[in-house]
């Protein structure tokens, strides 16, 4: 699976742009998409998928280690769904 610095080295052979210059573009646009989900939007890129933040209730848990009952509180997460 690749990871950020291969995407840059492939984005840049295949556009001759600086490695420098696509790293900063995609520094932007995922500080962008953190931003716009931390603040509870959704994401929708056409052709690639959709990120939205969706709610997750408060439940009990159990610790797997000790068998011990936990309270697990609400939160939020983030979910991604791919384009058809």
């Amino acid at each position: 699976m690749p990871g950020k610095t291969e995407i840059v080295n492939a984005v840049s052979e295949k556009t001759d742009v600086k490695k420098a210059d696509v790293q900063k573009v995609i520094d932007e646009a995922l500080g962008e998409m953190r931003t716009a989900l931390s603040n509870g939007e959704s994401i929708n890129l056409r052709g690639f998928g959709s990120f939205k933040v969706t709610k997750r209730e408060a439940r009990r848990g159990r610790n797997p280690r000790t068998g011990e009952e936990i309270d697990i509180p609400e939160g939020q997460r983030v979910s991604f769904k791919m384009s058809k």
